[in-house]
């Protein structure tokens, strides 16, 4: 049974996976994207998740409780100047996980962990298409549109008296 294992140790001891972890955030921060195992992945999204939504609300107390886990002031900094704008408005989910095949050396599976809002791919805007529909809208011109429009039926009844008396 699983009870009580939610964190996955990496085969570290306490220090070293959260320095690791620490030191896997801040290369997040800093470029945006990195390539890892899929474990690693998996682990630092768990962990930079909550201090990305600590970053949305830019207080001293906030700063203090990312500073706390992330150790490096530049990017504590980087985290709520550039970071926190851009992903302001995202209830959630700021990483992307892809995996990307096995790596030669060990055949460990590895996977790309990215911030979601920098990615430029993904995130291309699609020009919106002109909505088209078939009934007329307002037209600039009321009075000429209705006057061709009576000048139209006038002629369309013309024509069906005109059919009418050649039968």
């Amino acid at each position: 049974m699983r009870h009580g294992k939610k964190i996955n140790h990496l085969g570290r001891k306490t220090a070293h996976r959260k320095s690791m972890l620490a030191n896997m955030a801040c290369s997040l921060i800093e470029h945006k994207r990195i390539n890892t195992t899929v474990a690693k992945a998996k682990a630092l999204k768990q962990f930079v998740e909550p201090l990305i939504t600590k970053s949305k609300e830019d207080t001293t107390h906030n700063r203090r409780l990312v500073f706390a886990k992330l150790r490096q002031k530049d990017f504590v900094a980087e985290l709520f100047r550039d970071v926190a704008p851009k992903i302001g408005d995202r209830p959630g989910g700021y990483t992307r996980i892809i995996k990307l095949g096995n790596r030669l050396g060990d055949n460990a599976d590895m996977a790309m962990i990215e911030l979601v809002d920098y990615n430029e791919i993904y995130n291309l805007t699609k020009p919106e298409k002109k909505k088209s529909t078939r009934r007329a809208g307002k037209k600039k011109d009321t009075e000429a549109t209705t006057a061709k429009a009576e000048t139209k039926t006038s002629e369309k009844k013309a024509d069906k008296k005109d059919d009418k008396k050649e039968d």
